[in-house]
């Protein structure tokens, strides 16, 4: 993996939560006024704040790399 140069910015934040919220890796994912977001895996589940874009990405970062753990393991 390389590392990023940049921190990323809200737009990418948002792109991100929306392809998530898309493909139901995530219930929802809202940008907050202060720029943290509230996320929630499922329905039922608690809503988690996470502190800014970067956390966002982090956590897109997170499930991808989970997803596609998982799927080579069913291979």
């Amino acid at each position: 993996m390389h590392s990023r140069t940049s921190l990323p910015t809200t737009a990418e934040a948002s792109a991100c939560a929306e392809v998530l919220v898309r493909h139901r890796l995530l219930h929802t994912a809202v940008l907050a006024p202060n720029g943290q977001w509230l996320v929630q895996s499922t329905p039922q589940a608690s809503v988690r704040v996470l502190d800014g874009p970067a956390a966002l990405v982090e956590l897109a970062a997170q499930i991808q790399h989970r997803t596609r753990t998982t799927r080579n393991r069913t291979r």
